[in-house]
């Protein structure tokens, strides 16, 4: 994968910052999506593809981005497909940390150390390019506005920003009511993004430790999902630490 293209976490992240304050809206949920939105890029450079609930490898070829290769390994050392719900909901390191580092690196943001209170260091982030945000919110916007059926990679994203709740962030106030509901309406238009996203929410209400219910008339040999614990995923292993260390988003 070259680096001509922006990686769908990235833009994510981009549309999550605040220009004005440097900080990330939704923090709980990014790492989230964030994590979701890795599956996307992953499907979308053709290394994944869903398998009903479920995720499955189906090219472990690299794609040169450490993150995303880092996802990859992790899903192939599964051996089986896993359920989008368990791998979002998996024990990780803060992507959001991980992803502003490594923008820092790429040059996309800026680094600004200050205090709170006088007394803690805090990291905020500020874009240097702000055209680039510009760029990637006038595609969400053009979706929303003309109706017409976006790119996959954009209706992802869409998806994907509604899933963690950047809509109030993005379109505000009860002018922007109609946009938020447009923006989620856009889910329908990627089947991947959409299963990460519902994926993304599900782990926000819970769902990720509820058994599903075993199908009413399941044939010898099937595999219930019912008849299997939830599982974690081991954690991504720390890329730029001394970066990440001293990040402190709010």
């Amino acid at each position: 994968m070259g680096r001509s293209r922006r990686t769908l976490p990235e833009e994510l992240l981009l549309l999550a910052l605040d220009p004005a304050t440097g900080t990330t809206a939704q923090p709980q949920s990014l790492d989230l999506g964030l994590a979701g939105a890795q599956l996307v890029e992953l499907a979308l450079a053709g290394r994944i593809a869903p398998d009903g609930d479920r995720i499955a490898v189906v090219q472990p070829r690299p794609t040169g981005d450490p993150t995303l290769d880092c996802a990859l390994e992790l899903l192939r050392r599964r051996g089986a497909p896993v359920r989008a719900v368990h791998w979002i909901g998996g024990p990780r390191l803060g992507l959001r940390q991980v992803y502003l580092a490594h923008l820092e690196r790429c040059g996309m943001v800026a680094a600004v150390a200050g205090q709170m209170c006088g007394v803690l260091p805090t990291t905020r982030y500020q874009a240097t390019d702000n055209a680039v945000t510009r760029e990637i919110r006038g595609r969400l916007d053009s979706a929303i506005r003309t109706g017409v059926p976006p790119d996959p990679r954009t209706a992802a994203l869409a998806a994907l920003a509604h899933a963690v709740g950047l809509g109030k962030h993005l379109y505000p106030g009860n002018e922007g009511r109609s946009s938020r509901s447009r923006l989620r309406d856009l889910i329908r238009h990627d089947p991947m993004g959409g299963l990460v996203a519902h994926a993304v929410m599900d782990v926000q209400n819970g769902a990720a430790a509820q058994p599903r219910r075993a199908p009413a008339q399941a044939g010898p040999g099937v595999r219930s999902a019912a008849s299997e614990p939830a599982r974690g995923v081991p954690m991504q292993p720390r890329r730029g630490a001394g970066a990440m260390a001293r990040a402190v988003v709010h």
